[in-house]
């Protein structure tokens, strides 16, 4: 593999990594494991006071990637305007797909998880395992739009919230 292949990311730029989110690479260190060395990425999530070390070279395979573009997270807010798909199926099958959908890392799926699972006021109330899942993925939605954003997390908030609000007023 090329050097210019392995290192896509850089230490202290954003990075979304699957199961956790966004977090940041702090830097690039070789480790010795079971007598190889190995150049890892060395990431932290500041909120969840994580650390996570990931292979160079399998970076790209685990689903590692780049913050979403700005276009990206305007097809996401559009996907939030969309009306709810609630499918018929158990409830274990529901939640086993939407958690899948939040550990993907593609952004459109969190939208589409965040968007199936809101409710108003006015509707009935969530399971503990519905309210578990929609809030795991607006945070990690809201984590990426504040990142792609700049960083101020409560604004990206109101946003992502105004436009769930927005979609329930039309």
């Amino acid at each position: 593999m090329t050097k210019s292949k392995k290192l896509a990311f850089r230490p202290d730029e954003y990075v979304v990594y699957p199961a956790h989110g966004v977090g940041q690479i702090i830097s690039i260190e070789e480790q010795e494991v079971a007598g190889f060395a190995l150049e890892l990425f060395v990431i932290t999530f500041e909120k969840d006071k994580m650390t996570l070390r990931v292979p160079t070279n399998k970076a790209i395979e685990v689903g590692m990637r780049s913050l979403s573009s700005p276009d990206v997270i305007a097809q996401a807010m559009k996907t939030l305007k969309g009306k709810a798909k609630v499918k018929r199926a158990m409830w274990s099958r529901r939640a086993q797909e939407y958690e899948q959908k939040i550990n993907s890392g593609d952004l459109i799926a969190i939208a589409e998880v965040v968007r199936d699972l809101h409710r108003t006021d006015d509707q009935r109330e969530q399971s503990y395992s519905e309210r578990q899942l929609y809030e795991a993925a607006l945070e990690r939605l809201t984590r990426e739009v504040a990142a792609v954003a700049g960083g101020d997390e409560i604004l990206a908030a109101k946003q992502v919230g105004d436009v769930l609000t927005s979609r329930v007023a039309a």
